[in-house]
């Protein structure tokens, strides 16, 4: 059939190809071609109708699928014509119908579904009602194994997780509520039942100071259960450390307590066995010491008596199984250690540094004790290794026993000394019972302080020099041990003694002397045991405390002169400012201030030269003079109208106060002189305290006409002690009436600048 989809080129039937083909052709090329195609056209048809001949077949499977064709379209044709002529009815519509039927076909299958579900449903909860019905038979005929494992596989297809209901929030059936709390029944009985056999097992008889186990027991119905077959039941449920708990509690109580805190405890071991060989009971019999003394307490006696205990428990109760028996060693070491640590290691721990070396013997024999617990799986290694531990830092327990020491002798001290001086006291006689006079180590002065601060003092001293002899890790302790100890100074005395530091008496300038004293020794220490420190410790220093206590002594001093202050100004203010003097009774009241004036500061010298530095009392009594002798002279100069005979009463009231500060005076002025370096030129009582000139200056003012006191602003007297123009000018204006005199006498003054 190739013939008929190839192209026929005109050219090929002519004779001639080189015609153009922009010519025409002539008549007989036409007629040639027209000869030639008829040829042609016959060979084709020739061919086509030898094709078909030889595909006869083929066609006519062809054309049988087309009538087929045809047929089957024209019934679909005509279903389709009677489906639409359905659909077009005046009936209910198909589609209708169709969805009606559908609906009951996915009814029908829903409902076979859960019927199906059900059914499978009902089958698992019978089985597992089975199951927990074959755990209590188990339990019953006593297959104690058999059924804790039966009683684990439900836990898990019950998805119950430390006895509480998981179940994801989800709805479920009522039944599994049934199920999970007939397990929970199951699971509590299983309990006690296997608790009850482990105290029929292991029976504590005090009396006879014996332990007896069981290998067999029987309880209710039950025969011939095995000790190990009730361990390995509790094992299966997750309940051996709860089964041990009681054993391992009376164990480490009626046993292992008084091995370690009545003295070393006998014990031995005792098999009883059937006449089949078979082993009835162990007996682990335990013989006190027949005089206990828990200061004799020895080390190798005591861990060989408690390995004895262990390796009973290993044997004849753990029965050899390192899981069983690393549940016993969490619930006893635990109490065991703390109770071998406090009742015997931290006894031995020595009291000198020289024998800490004879330790190391306990430490052995304490590493080799772990030792042989952790092979029996009863502790592991790390944080179980107490006792270790304790032994490998005896240094550090030596060092804190001692700190504990120190502060305790410190705080001893201090709660018990007594800060009373006796009544005959005085400076050249400084020597009593609670304490006495000490050289300052950064001054020439003497000091008295208490008998607490230098008790305190030498126990630091001593403490420091432990420092220079340990190592670096007792050093370190007995370091921060003396600087505890000097801060209990400022911890305890100030709270005994509250009461004196709120008032004027010796006790309080003793607590001042003492920290003075404090200050001065805390900044030598360093100088002298620093050098000798543990190389760790060279950056040690006290320096924090010395200034701590030197501002706390400045404290203390500048609050007995604020209370001093205060008592002054209120026996001042008796006197009512010193207004209108010249009346009797006014007059009376001014003086009986001045006593009070006079009174309190002789009993302030009495208490405070004898104890105070002499620079220290020097400066504290100026201070408190110079207050009153200002507030005398301002309280004056504030009076606007002062009468002549008022004149005279005042002077007398500035003389008495002068005359009974006489001998106070003479005595500052000579602690001055002694006081005061070789090269310096010799002061007067006016540079101690100004106002004192002040006062002296005012007295003679009130008894001075006009002119004199005016000549006394002209020569700069009155401005050389510290009056200024105003103060004069009032003054003057209080005393004298107004005159021309007066008035011009103002004016100079207020003229005149210095």
């Amino acid at each position: 059939m190739d013939v008929l989809f190839n192209s026929i080129d005109v050219r090929d039937l002519l004779s001639s190809h080189d015609l153009d083909d922009s010519s025409p052709l002539a008549a007989p090329d036409l007629r040639l071609l027209i000869d030639r195609l008829q040829v042609r056209s016959l060979d084709i048809k020739s061919k086509v109708h030898n094709y078909i001949v030889s595909h006869n077949d083929d066609f006519s499977a062809l054309f049988s699928r087309c009538s087929d064709a045809v047929i089957n379209s024209e019934q679909l044709s005509y279903q389709v014509s009677n489906l639409v002529n359905l659909l077009s009815s005046d009936r209910q519509p198909i589609d209708v119908k169709i969805k009606e039927t559908v609906e009951q076909v996915r009814r029908k299958r829903i409902e076979t579904k859960e019927k199906k579900e059900t059914l499978d449903l009902v089958k698992v909860v019978l089985k597992l009602s089975q199951e927990l019905s074959v755990v209590e038979n188990d339990l019953k005929v006593g297959k104690v194994v058999e059924a804790a494992k039966a009683l684990t596989d439900l836990k898990v297809a019950l998805r119950i997780r430390d006895n509480v209901e998981d179940r994801s929030g989800e709805r479920e059936p009522m039944v599994f509520g049934l199920l999970r709390k007939k397990w929970t029944d199951c699971f509590e009985e299983i309990q006690e039942v296997l608790v009850k056999f482990v105290e029929n097992a292991v029976r504590f008889d005090q009396q006879s100071n014996a332990v007896y186990v069981k290998n067999t027991m029987a309880m209710n119905d039950i025969q011939a259960v095995e000790l190990n077959t009730v361990l390995k039941a509790m094992h299966v449920v997750g309940i051996l450390d709860y089964g041990l708990a009681k054993v391992a509690d009376l164990m480490t109580r009626y046993v292992i307590a008084p091995a370690v805190q009545s003295g070393p405890h006998s014990f031995s071991v005792e098999e009883r066995t059937l006449d089949s060989g078979c082993m009835a009971e162990v007996v682990l019999r335990i013989t006190p010491p027949s005089d206990p003394q828990v200061e004799n307490l020895d080390a190798e006696t005591i861990y060989s008596g408690i390995n004895v205990v262990i390796q009973f428990i290993f044997n004849f109760i753990c029965f050899k199984n390192s899981s069983w028996m690393r549940y016993f060693g969490r619930l006893t070491w635990p109490r065991m250690s703390e109770l071998i640590i406090s009742n015997f290691l931290s006894k031995i721990v020595p009291n000198d540094a020289s024998k800490l070396a004879d330790f190391q013997t306990i430490r052995q024999l304490t590493f080799e004790f772990e030792s042989s617990l952790k092979e029996i799986m009863f502790i592991s290694s790390g944080k179980d290794e107490r006792l270790s531990n304790f032994a490998d830092n005896v240094e550090v327990h030596f060092a804190t026993r001692k700190k504990v020491e120190i502060l305790a002798t410190a705080r001893d001290l201090l709660l018990h000394s007594d800060f009373n001086l006796p009544k005959d006291y005085s400076r050249n006689n400084a020597e009593f019972k609670n304490g006495g006079t000490v050289d300052l180590l950064f001054s020439s002065e003497r000091c008295v302080i208490s008998e607490a601060a230098s008790q305190l003092i030498e126990l630091v001293h001593q403490t420091l020099k432990d420092v220079c002899l340990s190592s670096a890790t007792v050093a370190l302790e007995f370091y921060h041990a003396a600087r505890d100890a000097l801060l209990l100074y400022e911890a305890v005395i100030p709270v005994k003694l509250e009461r004196q530091l709120d008032g004027i008496n010796q006790v309080a300038v003793l607590i001042h002397n003492d920290c003075l004293f404090l200050s001065q020794e805390i900044l030598g220490l360093a100088f002298e045991y620093q050098s000798d420190f543990p190389t760790s410790m060279k950056g040690a220093v006290f320096i924090d405390l010395g200034i701590r206590y030197k501002l706390m002594a400045e404290e203390i001093l500048q609050r007995q002169i604020q209370l001093v202050k205060h008592n002054l100004m209120e026996a001042v203010d008796g006197a009512d400012g010193f207004q209108n003097t010249h009346q009797p009774k006014r007059y009376e009241s001014a003086k009986f201030s001045i006593d009070q004036v006079a009174f309190i500061l002789e009993k302030v010298r009495i208490i405070w030269e004898p104890l105070l530095l002499p620079l220290t009392y020097k400066g504290s009594m100026c201070t408190v003079v110079e207050a009153v002798c200002s507030r005398m002279t301002k309280d004056i100069l504030l009076l606007d109208d002062i009468a002549a005979e008022e004149t005279l009463q005042l002077q007398r009231l500035i003389h008495m106060l002068l005359e009974s500060l006489s001998a106070l005076l003479e005595s500052l002025v000579a602690m001055n002189q002694t006081t005061k370096p070789q090269d310096a030129s010799s002061g007067s009582i006016d540079d101690l305290i100004p106002s004192l000139s002040r006062l002296r200056i005012l007295a003679d003012m009130l008894d001075l006409p006009l002119k004199s006191i005016t000549a006394s602003w002209e020569s700069g007297e009155l401005a050389k002690c510290g009056y200024t123009s105003s103060e004069v000018r009032d003054f003057i204006k209080a005393i004298f009436t107004d005159s021309q005199l007066r008035k011009e006498c103002l004016w100079r003054i207020e003229n005149i600048k210095f």
